[in-house]
Formats: structure tokens, sequence, C-alpha cells
């Protein structure tokens, strides 16, 4: 007798709790479990897109998509934006106590006998009617500075770079939980009926702290809510393309019996990730004709290609990505995360941050400026920074032309654009070392809640039961910073 012939004599206790219907065993496993979790319909077809859990946004949106161009390692707001003239006065000089007060330093400095303040080497000046400070290491975010909000009063709570970027991306220290994109496609939706609402592209060669596909994932959330990672070269989609042999029609076909096979089991096992199966499949195959299409940049106007640098025109760089942000914002997807490695400047900083800002000034400053011009900045949220900051002391010894800066959690500075941002501001301030925040102190939790809101979610009602709480994004505290908005 085969197993499948006696598969009804095997259940488990899952089994059997999720065929119980309206009886004890359902109503103890409701009380444990989000119910529309459980007992939700497939939510997807052939032909149709996702809706989110929320079914409409809390409260009109003026977002519809974000573009957030993550700065892995931490660039230094020191020699970027935040403007320090005392430093440069003060170099070589130890840092205060009165300043540090005793707040914790990495391993990687706190042994050093010497905490000698280390000035700029990059010059700053102000620009645009708003008068903002910015490093002439940035002179094509400088052109663009109107267009911009730099929050320089940013503060996390980690030190290190792990905790940190997974803080700032999933709103925890502690590896596991869902992504900013996967909570928004849980809560939202997608649309595009083609496309992933939620895409990662990670710029190609570059060295500095490593990326791990559970900064995109999706934690406790169904599987289909996880972002997709596009990568240059001959497949961007890894598994997408048909087997050798296999037709697109056969592959249609398989997916119809397979959807029929799993809607079958979900009506006898009551398992959501079944639902996740279909989903996912099914956009796998529509992919195949949308993915080429929009990854297709050959047939971009030279005048794009000048505005986004000499870059542009290689698949895989930051310049490339940031055109092909832009190409995927226009198709409706609604959560881009871009990835650019290389800003961990613990020693040479004056030599390697030079190279960091030329591989993404550009490109940045075009990416709002190509936004603009096409009317999509004011729908879309642009996001420029990374999981903290950098001392105002030199890590290791300070020279004449050569510094470098530590870990520094207290103070960073991240930029935003349109969608409800109010252009050519500077919110916050740091003391006159750049080490301490003086006004409006934004945590890492209130930046999180401030981007749902500008995409119509309340941060406290988007939640999700798992093992016996609800959790969110925002975790337990965070609050919307409304004077970001315009």
């Amino acid at each position: 007798m085969t197993f499948c012939n006696n598969y009804n004599s095997y259940f488990s206790r899952r089994d059997f709790l999720a065929k119980t219907g309206m009886g004890l065993g359902a109503a103890a496993l409701g009380s444990m479990l989000n119910v529309g979790k459980i007992f939700a319909k497939p939510t997807s077809s052939i032909s149709g897109r996702q809706k989110g859990i929320m079914g409409s946004p809390h409260f009109p949106p003026k977002a519809k998509r974000v573009i957030f161009l993550h700065q892995s390692g931490a660039p230094s707001q020191l020699d970027l934006f935040d403007y320090k003239p005392l430093l440069n006065k003060l170099n070589g000089e130890q840092l205060p106590d009165s300043v540090r007060q005793g707040q914790r330093l990495t391993g990687m400095s706190a042994g050093q006998s010497s905490l000698a303040l280390a000035g700029s080497q990059f010059a700053f000046k102000q620009h645009g009617q708003s008068r903002a400070w910015v490093s002439e290491l940035m002179p094509h975010t400088a052109s663009v500075v109107d267009e911009l909000c730099f929050v320089k009063s940013m503060y996390t709570e980690a030190i290190n770079h792990d905790p940190a970027i997974t803080f700032i991306q999933t709103g925890s220290q502690i590896a596991g939980r869902p992504s900013i994109g996967s909570w928004l496609h849980y809560g939202l939706g997608s649309d595009n009926d083609d496309l992933p609402s939620f895409i990662v592209l990670v710029t190609k060669n570059k060295g500095g702290q490593p990326l791990y596909s559970r900064l995109w994932g999706n934690g406790f959330l169904p599987s289909r809510h996880q972002g997709v990672q596009f990568r240059s070269g001959k497949d961007p989609v890894l598994y997408l393309n048909n087997p050798k042999g296999l037709t697109n029609d056969d592959r249609g076909k398989m997916l119809d019996y397979l959807k029929r096979l799993h809607e079958l089991e979900y009506e006898s096992i009551g398992d959501p990730e079944l639902n996740s199966r279909i989903s996912q499949y099914e956009m796998a195959y529509r992919m195949q004709t949308s993915v080429p299409e929009a990854l297709e940049l050959s047939n971009e106007p030279e005048w794009v290609y000048d505005l986004y640098g000499p870059d542009a025109r290689e698949p895989g760089t930051f310049a490339a990505n940031c055109l092909l942000a832009r190409r995927l914002a226009e198709r409706g997807v609604k959560f881009i995360q871009l990835y650019h490695q290389g800003w961990d400047q613990h020693l040479k900083l004056p030599e390697q941050i030079k190279v960091q800002a030329r591989e993404t000034d550009q490109a940045s400053a075009a990416l709002v400026k190509d936004l603009k011009q096409r009317g999509l900045l004011d729908d879309t949220l642009v996001v420029w920074g990374g999981e903290f900051g950098r001392t105002a002391y030199s890590q290791g010894k300070l020279t004449k032309n050569d510094y470098g800066r530590d870990h520094h959690p207290n103070s960073f500075t991240l930029w935003m654009a349109g969608a409800g941002i109010k252009p050519g501001i500077t919110f916050g301030q740091t003391d006159d070392f750049g080490y301490n925040i003086i006004s409006n102190p934004v945590h890492v939790h209130d930046f999180q809640a401030t981007l749902l809101h500008l995409l119509g979610v309340d941060h406290e009602r988007l939640t999700f039961k798992h093992q016996g709480r609800y959790y969110r994004l925002t975790d337990v505290h965070g609050k919307v910073v409304h004077e970001l908005f315009s």
C-alpha cells in the first residue's frame, strides 16, 4: 500500500487542527496564529497582480514607490555633508572628554592612546538657494541640493556593521526579521503584474562589508514577499530561463497543473506557503518576458548616458543600477533597493573616499534629475545613506595627508528627495565636533516610521503575528517626523 493511499492515516497535529473546521482545535490554532494568513485564499493568478493585506493604504499616500540607495560601510558624513570647521582648527588635538561623555568605542580604537581630532582634507561650499554645505567630493549632488532634504541628526543603536545594516533594513539588529520592502509588499501589494514588487541591485565587483540575502529577505512573512536580486550578466535572475528543451508553452501548461495540485493540497492541509509557491511560479513565468524588456538599456538615448555618467554603459555599476532603478520605477516596482559597498574607511580615508564619491555622486544626482524631468519625483521617494556615521577622531595614526575614521552610531547624515519630502532643507544638527546631536534627533525607527507614512502606512498598524506576538518594522517605538514633509 503506497503512502498516497494511506495519506489520510498519517496526519500531523498541524494537519488535524487545520482540518478541524470550527471546532476547539481550530479555535486554539486561530488564537495563536494570524487567522488571515492561515485561511487566506490564493492572492494571485497568471493575469492578476497581488493585493496587500491592508487592501488599501491607511491614509492617502504621498509616495507610490521608494528607491533606497544604501551606501554599505558607512560614508563619512564629516567629509561629505556635515561641515565642521572647528575640526580643521583643532586638527591633531585630543577629543575632549566633555564631548565623548564616556560613549563606547569599537574594539578597533578603544585601545588607542590617542584620539586625535581629524579635520576633513576636503573643501566645503554652500550651494543652491538652500545654501546647503556639500564637500568638493560631491559636485553633482551639490547641483541638486534644492531638491534634497539632508537629515544630519540620524542615530542608531548598533556600533558594528552587520547589526547596524540589519537594523536599518529590517528594524532589528538580530537577523530574521522582514526587510522594509517585504513589509511594503505584504501590506500594500504590487503595482505591477509582471515584475516583483521588491527588487534588489548590488554594485558588482565591490569589496568591503559583506551583504547577505537576508537583508532583503522576508523573515517570518510568506516567502513571496522577499526581494528579488537582479544581477548583471547573462542571467539577471537565477533559474528564470526554461531548461533546455522546454518551451514557454510547455512551462505554462506545467504551471497550470502545478497550481491545481497546490490548490488541492492547500484545501487538504491549509499550509499558506503553498499559496506563496503558486505566486512565485507564476511571477517567474511572467518575468521571462518582462525582465529582459526592463533591463534593455541599449534603447536609452545618448543624453541619458551623459546624465548618469560613463559608468552607466557598464552593467552592474552603481550608475547603471541607478539608471535601471529609474526604469523599474517607471514600471511600477514599489521598492527598489540598491547596495554600494566600500565605504568602510578605517584607514587611508582621503584616498579611498575619492573613489567611492566618483562612483556614486553623478549617478545619484542624475537619478533625482531624471525622475524629476519625467514627473516621477512627485511620487517617488529617493533615500541615500549608510548604516551609521564615522568618528571625528582618527583611527590609527593621524598624519598631514592621511587619517581614518572609526564607526560612530551617535550621529550620521542621510538625504531624501521627492514624494512629499520638503526640498531644500537641512534637518537636525550636530555639535561643533560632529560627535553628538544637539537638535532634532532622528532614530532609525523614526526614519522607518516616516518612510512608511509617506506610503500611506501607519507603522503601528502594519503588523504580523509570529510566535505569539505581533511584530512590526519599527518594533516597539518610532515616531513619524512630520517636519520633513512638504
